[in-house]
């Protein structure tokens, strides 16, 4: 999208990430985040700006070596279908492939998108480390709703 900008969250957009956040969780369409969660987790967050405003939001979680997570993943409702979720996508595998980690996974009510961007439908299972992470303490961790997908990033470093 002309004029978008995407990079890292600063302490000024904590009220828009919530907001966006929020937003979708009241919808049941990804979890409640706090605000106090994201100042605590600030630096994996990055926003999409369209003349200085924030209309979008993704963090990236290093879940193990080899493993991070695309989360959070939210944009303002009157700019979806304009290519800034794939920008922040995209934008989060970068990163991910700068840390030299190879996979990259979601968990997401919105598997097309993702499968558009490139990646792959996978068994929840595949993702033990995530179960100890957001999982257990979801409200439907017995009756997820959620697809898991991955991508590979760069193949595992021997």
């Amino acid at each position: 999208m002309c004029g978008m900008k995407v990079r890292n969250a600063k302490v000024a957009d904590v009220e828009a990430i919530h907001a966006l956040i929020t937003h979708y969780a009241q919808l049941d369409r990804m979890l409640f985040r706090s605000k106090a969660y994201i100042y605590d987790n600030l630096q994996l967050f990055s926003v999409a700006q369209i003349d200085k405003k924030v209309v979008g939001c993704c963090a990236l979680q290093v879940i193990w070596a080899d493993l991070a997570e695309i989360k959070s993943l939210a944009v303002a409702c009157r700019y979806r279908k304009k290519g800034i979720g794939k920008a922040m996508v995209k934008n989060a595998v970068k990163q991910a492939e700068e840390l030299g980690i190879s996979k990259v996974f979601a968990l997401t009510l919105e598997p097309e998108f993702f499968e558009k961007m490139g990646f792959s439908i996978v068994g929840k299972k595949t993702l033990p480390m995530k179960v100890w992470s957001d999982c257990a303490k979801c409200s439907k961790q017995e009756d997820c709703d959620e697809t898991a997908v991955e991508i590979v990033v760069q193949e595992a470093k021997k």
